[in-house]
This record gives C-alpha cells, sequence and structure tokens, in this order.
C-alpha cells in the first residue's frame, strides 16, 4: 500500500512564510496549497478538503480565530486538523484558538526540521483518531463517530475534533478518572506541548454546548465521566 500523500493548506499574509514552509513541506513530499487570507483559506478548505491546515491568527479580511471557527462548522472538514502559526505567545490568544477548535500551535519562526517534526506528529494523530469508529452508548447519550455526532436525549450535537475526542475517551470507561498527564498523552500526544489550561477550556465548551454534568473533575488528578 502506497502511503497517504497528505494535503496541507498553508495561510498566512506575509508571501515569504509562506514560500519558506511550503518549500519545506514539498520537500517532505506533502501536497501543498497556499492562501493569504482567513476567507481565502475557508474557500480553499471547502474545495480541497485538506487534512491539515496551518493557519497565521493575525491576517486581513478574516483572521486565524474567525477562519477557524468557521472551518470546524463546516462537515465535510470535521476530520480536519487546524494548526495555529503564530509569533503570540499571550494566554489569552491560545485560549481564543482552543475555544475555536484548534488542535495544536506552531511558533514562528521556526526552523525546518523541528516544522517537519511537528507537522509529522500531528498527522500521526490525524491517523490514530480517524480509525476509531465504535460508538459509545450510555443511556440518553450516544457518541457516534462513524457521524462525528453526539446525540443527547435525541438531540444531534457537531463538536470541535478535540471536544468530541476528549469526550469520547472519558466516556469510553465511565467513572473511570484519567489523569491530566493520560489525557494530554491520548489527544494531544506525548510530543505536543499545550497549555495548563488546555483541558479545562475543552471540558467547559463541552459542558456548555451538550448542557451535562456527567463530566467530573476530580481536583489534583484529573477528570472522569459519571452516569
Amino acid at each position: 500500500m502506497e502511503p497517504i500523500k497528505y494535503r496541507i493548506l498553508l495561510v498566512d499574509d506575509e508571501r515569504d512564510v509562506l514560500e519558506f514552509l511550503s518549500y519545506n513541506l514539498k520537500k517532505e513530499g506533502f501536497l501543498v496549497s497556499t492562501a493569504s487570507s482567513g476567507r481565502e483559506a475557508v474557500i480553499k478548505a471547502t474545495e480541497e478538503i485538506p487534512h491539515l491546515i496551518i493557519l497565521d491568527v493575525m491576517m486581513p479580511e478574516m483572521d486565524g480565530i474567525a477562519a477557524c471557527e468557521e472551518i470546524k462548522q463546516i462537515p465535510a472538514l470535521k476530520n480536519t486538523l487546524v494548526v495555529f502559526l503564530t509569533a503570540r505567545s499571550e494566554d489569552y490568544s491560545q485560549i481564543a484558538g482552543l475555544d475555536a477548535g484548534a488542535d495544536d500551535y506552531i511558533a514562528k519562526p521556526i526552523r525546518p526540521k523541528l516544522l517537519i517534526s511537528r507537522v509529522n506528529a500531528i498527522l500521526r494523530r490525524y491517523q490514530e483518531t480517524g480509525s476509531e469508529t465504535e460508538a459509545v452508548a450510555i443511556k440518553d447519550f450516544v457518541i457516534d463517530s462513524e457521524r462525528f455526532l453526539v446525540v443527547h436525549q435525541g438531540r444531534e450535537i457537531i463538536l470541535p475534533k478535540k471536544e468530541f475526542e476528549l469526550l469520547r475517551l472519558l466516556a469510553s470507561k465511565p467513572n473511570k478518572v484519567f489523569t491530566r498527564e493520560e489525557i494530554f498523552s491520548k489527544i494531544w500526544g506525548d510530543n505536543v506541548i499545550v497549555g495548563d489550561r488546555t483541558i479545562d477550556v475543552h471540558v467547559r465548551k463541552i459542558r456548555e454546548k451538550i448542557g451535562i454534568e456527567n463530566i467530573r473533575t476530580v481536583k489534583g488528578v484529573g477528570y472522569k465521566f459519571e452516569y
């Protein structure tokens, strides 16, 4: 079997950044297309259905946060990973990105070897999570991995990829306490560095969108799904 030819959409309003990233990714065999604004990114993503979108935060027409939010609402892009490319390290920027459904961050400037390493690690998660198709059913609560839907009391709810994966993980073993380290490893991968509040933000968004109290915080340890 031939290896997957991963499609990557690069989005940045700085031409030199696009050329640098595109050149190094193409050298590694990735299929690369580019966009120079958030609006163009949404259009191209819908047309091309990339596996990964590397998205700058500060752009004209539509910034990266708004573009990510719109992309995450498109059913055809439910499995597409979105990674923010940003020089901004402020905590509020990261939290806004997580709320928008981002899967990871890459800080610029970045060395070519590190860029390729990070992209490969992110795409490995695409393969691993894409193979999990078994539905989780608990009473009136169903997590349908085939359709990427949560059904609660007959109501269908679409969650961003990482929120869906986190909920599926917790609900896969009701009443088991998942440590924060275990959640980070299973959902984001051991080689990915994310903020300390990442899990908390995702759990808060799940609770708000689904309207359930089943996800319990175990102080100083992690989270569990109760029923």
